[in-house]
């Protein structure tokens, strides 16, 4: 059997991700505005700038289409819901984590290990 490719092995391990926060967020409503449309895994610092941040749970929380999307990512309220969600000291420490290790290049083994986390 072939290996997948890392951005196969990416995309199969976000997909799962998104997936999990998607049900563990389940009744919950948006993080940054509240309604209760809330359907897609959106991330506080985006995956494009902040790939180290990818699978971090504390970075990723249920939003609406309309904030994750339209309003990309709606922040500034993100942040606020942050607090309740996850307390400040915990925004403190995943902001330094967002400073100190901005980009990763994942691997085989990682995403292996985060599709296999995160399907059970």
């Amino acid at each position: 059997m072939a290996l997948q490719t890392i951005p196969r092995l990416t995309a199969k391990a976000q997909q799962i991700f998104n997936r999990y926060i998607r049900t563990r967020d389940e009744g919950l409503p948006c993080i940054s505005c509240g309604s209760n449309n809330g359907n897609q895994a959106g991330h506080y610092f985006s995956v494009k700038g902040f790939s180290a941040l990818r699978f971090n749970e504390f970075n990723v929380h249920l939003q609406c289409p309309a904030c994750n999307m339209y309003k990309y990512g709606n922040l500034a309220m993100y942040r606020i819901g942050l607090v309740d969600r996850i307390g400040h000291k915990a925004i403190l420490e995943l902001e330094n984590e967002a400073i100190n290790k901005r980009i990763k290049k994942w691997d085989r083994t990682e995403l292996n290990d985060i599709i296999q986390k995160y399907q059970q």
